[in-house]
């Protein structure tokens, strides 16, 4: 009999399927992206929402709203709301908590001020907080995971710990997919997309997490600024919360991908401690246990 088991991935195959991306328009097929998402027209919203459901098997039981024929747009369908305990938070005093849905692309330490993305690829903390070496600072020798959100995923994004807000970042970038097989095969992948950093401070000192960019991700926002992006910056946007400072507790939304992409966390040197169960391309949900702070 023959064996139809799927065959592993290759450096080879991944680079001739991230290839096109580098030729494509990207900016303009997620702007595409997003006018497409957005239409309210009964029979083209509804198509695109039950093709969605079926095609990746979304749970509509633990949506707030679970009849489809009620989100108004794809959009208001891909961004809905859980029911209230759907994602029940880790009880422990000092859990840290998964803050997607998805699977976990890389977890483990920042090592030399290098965050390691896949196998031969890696990029500077530096490079992902827009290139502020002081930004980035605290951070050195620290720790981070990588969730990535797929569009079978709840694509709000939550707080690890409570925090308050210092500052976020907008930054200006390429818009690659953040795919398996792109994340293996395009360097510095997380670091050339566009992304929205927001630094908090916590028990645990200074907390980023990074929301990243992808094609046909049309837009970021967050709870306290609303919509980031779009519109397109050429230029690194900075807001300083420090004067106004936001406390979000520990589970509290921060923000959402308009569709699907990427979150990125980091801790400072000796701060946290990951479980062993938490390993790359391991299935998370939102408010699960990802490890534990350290006592300080």
């Amino acid at each position: 009999m023959p064996d139809h088991a799927p065959r592993a991935p290759t450096a080879a195959g991944d680079a001739l399927k991230s290839l096109p991306q580098y030729l494509l328009p990207q900016h303009l097929l997620s702007w595409l992206m997003q006018v497409a998402t957005r239409l309210r027209w009964q029979p083209w919203k509804s198509w695109q929402i039950q093709w969605v459901i079926r095609r990746y098997g979304v749970n509509m039981s633990e949506a707030l709203d679970p009849e489809p024929t009620h989100y108004t747009s794809f959009n208001s369908f891909f961004t809905r709301a859980l029911k209230v305990g759907a994602r029940p938070l880790a009880d422990g005093a000092n859990d840290i908590l998964c803050p997607a849905d998805g699977t976990v692309s890389q977890i483990g330490a920042i090592r030399e001020g290098r965050i390691f993305q896949a196998k031969g690829r890696d990029f500077t903390a530096v490079e992902l907080l827009g290139g502020s070496i002081a930004r980035a600072a605290p951070f050195e020798n620290g720790s981070f995971v990588t969730v990535y959100l797929s569009p079978r995923d709840y694509h709000r994004v939550h707080m690890p710990i409570a925090g308050t807000l210092r500052e976020m970042v907008h930054v200006p970038g390429r818009l690659f997919s953040v795919a398996p097989h792109t994340t293996r095969a395009i360097p510095r992948l997380f670091a050339r997309n566009e992304r929205v950093i927001s630094i908090f401070d916590t028990e645990a000192g200074p907390m980023a997490v990074v929301l990243v960019g992808a094609l046909f991700v049309a837009s970021i926002e967050t709870v306290w600024a609303g919509v980031v992006t779009p519109p397109r910056r050429r230029e690194i946007g900075q807001w300083d919360y420090r004067d106004a400072p936001l406390a979000l507790e520990r589970g509290a939304e921060l923000g959402r991908f308009n569709m699907g992409s990427t979150a990125i966390v980091l801790f400072g040197r000796g701060k946290v401690q990951w479980d062993s169960a938490a390993q790359a391309e391991s299935a998370v949900r939102m408010g699960q246990r990802m490890g534990t702070l350290n006592p300080m």
